[in-house]
């Protein structure tokens, strides 16, 4: 039947006061004096960056910055306040905040201000040579830093105008080949270098469509000028420049205190040589947030709006990032004092940094509906429900962690989550026995608690049958050698490497070498025809190769960021596994760590979850590093990790914003509300009305969250964005709301006939002889985990007949009730 509209419960069906709205309201932190009154022998607290200078040649040269940080953590530029001397001025010679070499030697620079002498160590080196200039060190960093081979200039993969160079420089031979041979003298032209069209189109002399990039009295004009006058000249192949190790940023944090207050940032390469060089002019910056931090292209960021941004350098292959904070001017603000172990340590001194205040503690209702829908994927119980809120243990929200903990069902969520990621399901090529095997294997792992490095080592390493060896599906369902790595680095270390692929990323540290290198642990994997002939073997064939895309030659195994092991004679996934997945790995455990966090707390320290990268830096990067830390030191037991998660205040928090967090969604100052995920959606749908559903391959009752085969599916579960394992995105399980997804819960066939098969309301009014006012605080309880508010219960009891059977008024309640968004999201 279909149920009338029941006017007093609108606000139920329109959903029930979960989300919450507040406007950006600063509150304030009163500052600190710079010098501190009160304290009149304190020195300031003031550092100069870099630490240490080392000028290696006539051309080199190094910009200072001086930083003051105040006892309330602001920070501000102390460059021009400070005093500056050369301790020997025989040796180098300071233009501004610039040091030049004048002499080989030693020295210091020294700066002074309210009592603090700061020294920086000067060392020079080669102070009366001058090299050539160099292609790759000298020219490439040009055209790069003049926007010269980005994707929308010259380094798309058509060129631009009829001139193409590689994209950001990953191919620098053949950038020097085009430049100097494609077109002949037009291009450069040796005998008037300064009628070169290459360097007059950059400075605007002709017709450029990219328009004019430098003028003539410029470093970057300078330095082609000359590169032409001397010839043009190629880097030989047995004298190439050092290559660029490393590249720093600093100061490495800012906190900047009003609008229009700027920070001066300088960058710092390091080469391979042990040599260092000023790259400030040279490397592209970037923010994150130009709303509240803007970098201009000599790293001079201004603050805007109260926020947070995060500022990069990129130079060459490098990428280096720094957290800039901006507050306002005269906010008054008590730091609340930080209490819980090392997650609300880490939490609360980052909002003390953002000086935001966190929300209260969650009620104990609101704790158990949240914590068991993320743990078990379902509502708790009435019979749960009764027990919880009369336990008046201290300890109790601890304890029923634990007992949630070991439930069957915490093992089928993370099971298919990861089912989702590593994409199974049937397909031509891969049977349903294939993978409803596979789906069991993962799910026996996490049933048994068997530690996830362990897990994802076995993975890896698989061997055998499809049937047998249930694992080896992992090769079976993605065959392409170039896409299974990429699926590893995104899976397992949260990488996208797949931009390194045809260039070096633009984003992020990782060549076209590192792509390649990777992809080599992948490329001796055979297949062949078992018996059955819908099984594979899949087996180590000890010979294959990948080969570079633009040298065209074999690439031999190397680790991400690491070097290349010896894989003579021997497995090379096996030696893959036994990197990734080690204690000292950077990547694996902090990825993992990132995923569960991001599960609980609805947004990853690092989000996406996996697109870790330099340019998309934690919110807390302590605190992402200390998770990561954790779960090795806990052996890789995600239950352990999760247990911490849970029991901290930064879980518990309620999801009522105040006017000081309202503006915030990164640093867990509130809990964040999240639509129910679409397979614990019907099952919490099927546990609340007593209707099951059926599944492909599972006995009547089976819930949504154990099926096996990702090609089985409803229509509720693709409307409410169950994820299709087409790739290996986390992103492909989306928990968006939509309007399709509101109108097939309040017109569809999903909770009506549920209800009316399930009979519930039935049973209680009938069998059990419950009264109107039972039945309400029943379908609130088991749907809600709350009882109704007084007024709710009077509303609805003034729509119920004075006399005969209420069933379906009552059943228009739990219909209401189940298409509020308060059901469709945990809170």
């Amino acid at each position: 039947m279909k149920f009338p509209f029941i006017k007093s419960l609108e606000r139920i069906a329109l959903g029930v006061a979960i989300l919450w709205t507040g406007a950006v309201t600063a509150i304030a932190v009163t500052p600190e004096s710079s010098t501190p009154s009160g304290n009149a022998a304190r020195r300031p607290d003031i550092a100069v960056y870099p630490s240490e200078i080392k000028l290696g040649s006539a051309r080199d040269f190094q910009s200072f910055v001086a930083v003051l940080r105040r006892d309330d953590g602001i920070t501000e530029d102390a460059s021009e306040r400070m005093e500056w001397s050369i301790a020997d001025a025989s040796k180098v010679r300071r233009d501004g905040f610039m040091l030049y070499p004048v002499a080989d030697g030693k020295t210091e620079l020294v700066g002074s201000y309210a009592g603090t002498e700061v020294r920086v160590p000067v060392t020079v080196t080669g102070a009366t040579t001058k090299p050539e200039i160099s292609f790759e060190k000298d020219v490439m960093p040009v055209l790069t830093r003049s926007g010269c081979n980005t994707g929308s200039c010259h380094g798309a993969a058509r060129g631009k105008d009829g001139f193409r160079i590689s994209l950001f420089g990953f191919d620098p031979e053949g950038d020097y080949f085009r430049i100097t041979r494609e077109i002949g003298f037009r291009r450069i032209n040796l005998a008037v270098p300064e009628e070169s069209l290459f360097l007059k189109k950059a400075i605007g002399a002709v017709p450029h469509s990219g328009g004019k990039l430098f003028d003539t009295d410029s470093d970057y004009y300078a330095t082609i000028l000359e590169w032409l006058q001397k010839g043009a000249k190629s880097d030989p192949a047995d004298a190439k420049p050092p290559a660029v190790q490393s590249l720093a940023i600093y100061p490495p944090q800012a906190v900047i205190e009003g609008e229009g207050s700027q920070q001066r940032f300088v960058a710092v390469a390091t080469y391979s040589d042990g040599s260092t060089r000023d790259v400030t002019r040279l490397a592209a910056f970037t923010s994150n947030n130009s709303g509240t931090a803007a970098i201009d292209s000599l790293g001079v960021v201004t603050a805007g709006r109260r926020g947070e941004a995060f500022v990069t350098a990129r130079f060459v292959t490098e990428t280096v990032g720094s957290q800039v904070l901006a507050l306002p001017t005269d906010l008054q603000y008590t730091a609340p004092k930080i209490e819980g172990e090392y997650i609300d340590q880490l939490v609360g001194k980052k909002l003390q940094q953002l000086r935001i205040l966190p929300s209260g503690r969650c009620s104990d209702e609101e704790f158990l509906r949240r914590v068991t829908l993320d743990i078990t994927g379902l509502l708790p119980t009435e019979q749960e429900y009764q027990q919880f809120v009369a336990d008046a243990a201290p300890n109790k929200r601890a304890e029923l962690i634990d007992r949630l903990l070991e439930r069957k069902e915490f093992s089928e969520i993370w099971a298919m989550k990861f089912a989702q990621l590593l994409m199974i399901k049937s397909s031509n090529t891969v049977s349903y026995k294939s993978a409803f095997l596979y789906a069991n294997w993962l799910t026996d792992k996490f049933a048994r608690n068997v530690p996830i490095d362990q897990m994802v080592r076995e993975l890896l390493t698989s061997t055998g049958g499809t049937f047998t060896s249930p694992a080896t599906n992992f090769y079976e369902i993605e065959r392409d050698t170039l896409k299974t790595a990429e699926n590893v680095a995104q899976v397992f270390m949260g990488i996208r490497t797949q931009c390194a692929q045809c260039h070096n990323h633009p984003f992020d540290r990782w060549t076209m070498d590192d792509y390649y290198g990777f992809a080599s642990f992948f490329s001796q994997v055979g297949r062949k025809q078992a018996e059955d002939y819908r099984e594979k073997i899949v087996y180590n064939r000890f010979s294959g190769e990948v080969n570079h895309l633009v040298t065209g030659k074999p690439v031999p195994p190397r680790f991400l960021g690491g070097e290349s092991p010896d894989t003579k004679g021997k497995d090379r996934r096996e030696v893959l596994a036994n990197w990734l997945t080690s204690k000292e790995n950077p990547y694996f455990a902090r990825s993992i760590a990132n995923r569960i966090w991001a599960h609980f707390m609805g947004v990853g320290l690092v989000d996406q979850v996996d697109d870790i990268r330099i340019s998309n830096p934690p919110s807390n990067p302590e605190l992402f590093d200390t998770l990561g830390n954790k779960l090795v030191e806990y052996n890789f037991d995600m239950r352990s990790l999760v247990r911490d998660i849970c029991n901290s205040e930064a879980y518990q928090r309620s999801c009522q914003s105040n006017e000081t967090n309202a503006h915030d969604n990164r640093n867990y100052a509130y809990a964040v509300v999240r639509r129910i995920p679409a397979e614990s959606m019907l099952d919490c749908l099927c546990q609340v009305t007593e209707a099951p559903e059926k599944y492909r391959g599972l006995p009547l009752g089976a819930s949504a969250v154990q099926i096996a085969d990702g090609a089985t599916s409803t229509y509720f579960l693709d409307t409410f964005g169950r994820s299709p394992r087409a790739t290996v995105c986390e992103c492909e399980a989306t928990t968006s709301p939509s309007l399709s997804q509101a109108l097939h819960l309040l017109n569809g066939s999903s909770v009506t006939n549920k209800i009316e098969q399930g009979k519930v309301i039935q049973k209680w009014v009938k069998e059990e002889k419950l009264s109107n006012e039972q039945v309400i605080e029943r379908i609130y309880i088991r749907s809600l985990a709350r009882k109704p508010t007084k007024e709710e219960r009077e509303k609805l009891l003034a729509t119920m007949p004075a006399e005969g059977d209420s069933t379906a008024e009552l059943s228009d309640v739990f219909w209401a009730v189940l298409n509020s968004r308060e059901f469709a999201f945990n809170h």
